[in-house]
């Protein structure tokens, strides 16, 4: 490990960013450095636009997705190299606005019927229900499901903050069916280590 790597992890842990964003931004530096065979402390803001426009124009990303690459390495300018780049200097690409595609109450009841489980119906329905993050479903407790004040408890959501979000008299007779036929003991959604149940959270796949 260099000790770039290492000053990057160590200042995104010490400011407390999420695991899966961590990976994420180790990952997208070491790529611009490989994408120009050298040091990333060799490359500079003109390196950054010519490996922007090889990002859209070559590998034809999303503008979203060329957007998080840029922030990556603009963190590691900034914080590790400190080196203060104004924004015109690493502009981010115009994303696109658009309208989500919202289903219909029947399209929703098709999809939740349409699953193969009780497992997978159940966390269709907990994530149409709640509107919480694959990462908050896999990480989901069974002490967080408070059937009597009709709340979830959410842990460490998104910029690591707790919140509560309502818990569905529907929604709960099927959490209720779903643990008297899996019997979880602290993960809501327990993962598998060798095809056997672990006391873990389920990969981003599985969801």
């Amino acid at each position: 490990m260099t000790h770039l790597r290492q000053a990057m992890l160590d200042e995104l842990h010490r400011r407390n960013y999420a695991a899966s964003t961590i990976v994420y931004y180790v990952k997208n530096v070491e790529q611009f450095a490989r994408y120009f065979k050298r040091s990333p402390d060799r490359l500079t803001h003109t390196h950054l636009r010519t490996y922007q426009a090889h990002l859209l124009r070559q590998r034809k990303l999303a503008p979203r997705t060329v957007k998080l690459h840029v922030c990556a390495i603009r963190f590691f300018f900034n914080k590790i190299l400190q080196r203060r780049y104004l924004l015109d200097d690493t502009p981010y690409p115009k994303v696109p606005r658009r309208l989500p595609q919202i289903l219909s109450p029947e399209e929703v009841s098709c999809l939740i019927a349409a699953a193969h489980s009780l497992t997978h119906r159940t966390m269709l329905m907990l994530l149409y229900s709640t509107g919480i993050r694959n990462a908050e479903l896999r990480h989901l407790r069974v002490q967080d499901i408070n059937s009597r004040r009709m709340l979830i408890h959410i842990r460490h959501g998104k910029g690591r903050r707790d919140r509560y979000v309502p818990l569905s008299a529907a929604l709960l007779d099927t959490l209720r069916a779903y643990y008297r036929w899996m019997r979880p003991t602290t993960y809501l959604f327990p993962g598998t280590v060798a095809n056997w149940r672990a006391d873990k959270p389920l990969t981003p796949k599985v969801v």
